[in-house]
C-alpha cells in the first residue's frame, strides 16, 4: 500500500514538474488584439475611447458587473486620465491610466490589475482611416508570468480576452455609428 502511494506521489510530482517546465518554455510576453471597421471618422471614435467616462457606452466590462464601483481622477480625458474599478469576480479590481493620446489615431493605457490576479499590461487603441470607415484595433500586451503561462496551457487566453475585445469593438461601432 505504501509503495502504491509513493508511486502515485512520484507520478504526480513528475507530471507537475513537466507542466511547469513546459510552461517555462512558452513565450514570456503575450499580445491579444481584435480589429473592426467602423463607419465613422477616427475623431469620433477617438473621443469615445479618450474620455474614460464614455467607456460605459461600449466597454464589455461595464456590463459584466453593473454594481461595480468606479472612480475617475486626473485629467478629464486624454493623457493623465485615470479610471479605477472594484467589482465582483467577473471584473476584479484595477486601475488604468491614459499614458499617450495622439489624436485621432492612437491611445495607450497603463493597465494594472489587482484582483483576482495581479498583472501590469498595456492596452492600445489604433484608428486608421480607410475609404469605407476607420479600422480600429484594440490590443493588450505585457509580460506573461509563469502562472499565466501555466493557465494558458489549460485555457485559451486569446479567445477569452479576444471575445471581450470583439464585443467591445461591436459596442464601440454601434456607439460611433449613431
Amino acid at each position: 500500500m505504501l509503495k502504491t502511494l509513493a508511486y502515485i506521489a512520484a507520478v504526480i510530482v513528475v507530471v507537475v514538474a513537466g507542466i511547469l517546465v513546459y510552461a517555462a518554455t512558452r513565450p514570456d510576453m503575450f499580445r491579444v488584439q481584435r480589429t473592426a471597421t467602423i463607419k465613422a471618422p477616427p475623431e469620433k471614435i477617438f473621443a469615445l475611447i479618450n474620455d474614460l467616462r464614455s467607456w460605459s457606452q461600449w466597454s464589455p466590462y461595464e456590463k459584466k458587473d453593473p454594481a461595480m464601483k468606479r472612480t475617475y481622477s486626473g485629467a478629464a480625458s486624454g493623457k493623465g486620465a485615470v479610471y479605477e474599478w472594484d467589482g465582483d469576480n467577473n471584473v476584479g479590481k484595477g486601475r488604468m491610466e491614459i499614458t499617450e493620446a495622439t489624436p485621432p489615431g492612437k491611445i495607450l493605457l497603463k493597465l494594472d490589475f489587482i484582483k483576482p490576479f495581479e498583472g501590469h499590461n498595456t492596452a492600445e487603441f489604433t484608428m486608421e482611416p480607410r475609404s469605407d470607415g476607420t479600422v480600429v484595433t484594440w490590443a493588450m500586451y505585457g509580460p506573461a508570468s509563469l502562472m499565466m503561462r501555466v493557465m494558458g496551457l489549460f485555457m485559451n487566453m486569446d479567445n477569452m480576452i479576444g471575445n471581450d475585445f470583439a464585443a467591445g469593438l461591436a459596442n464601440l461601432k454601434a456607439a460611433a455609428e449613431k
